[in-house]
């Protein structure tokens, strides 16, 4: 049974489900990893789930505030044994009625092209492929999506 905790990034199963997150992109984004990673500090994150089957942390993801009515998604991550148990799916969606209930109206977020995985979810999920926004305008290897919560 998936279980779902809000925290913040001192909890120290989402320390440990990043560094797994941080293995698998330096494969995936090759040459560009170091680019995308000076994006990807842990500073503090006040917003973040933990996902959870049999006790043991599967997955995570957390938001940052972009801007006074959206979020930016960052981190999202689900170990290789727990993906296609609808475990993104189900933090994504607590992260983004936690964000509602803080009044953000959007929900906007970067990945890779190579992560189809990735942006096969965020589909699923309704988000919409829109401009390349802040550190990632002009950045050929990123796709940015957008969602209205």
């Amino acid at each position: 049974m998936l279980e779902l905790i809000k925290t913040n990034s001192d909890n120290s199963d989402f320390k440990s489900l990043i560094i797994q997150l941080d293995d698998f992109l330096k494969i995936t984004d090759g040459e560009d990893h170091d680019f995308y990673n000076q994006y990807n500090g842990l500073d503090t994150i006040n917003h973040v789930v933990v996902a959870y089957i049999k006790n043991k942390p599967v997955g995570c993801a957390a938001f940052k505030p972009f801007d006074k009515s959206t979020v930016e998604i960052k981190r999202m991550f689900t170990t290789k044994a727990a993906r296609g148990q609808g475990v993104a799916k189900a933090v994504l969606n607590l992260l983004e009625i936690w964000a509602k209930q803080l009044d953000y109206q959007y929900s906007i977020l970067e990945t890779g092209i190579r992560q189809l995985e990735a942006i096969q979810l965020y589909k699923s999920c309704n988000y919409k492929i829109t401009d390349n926004y802040g550190q990632y305008k002009g950045i050929d290897q990123s796709l940015c999506f957008k969602k209205e919560l």
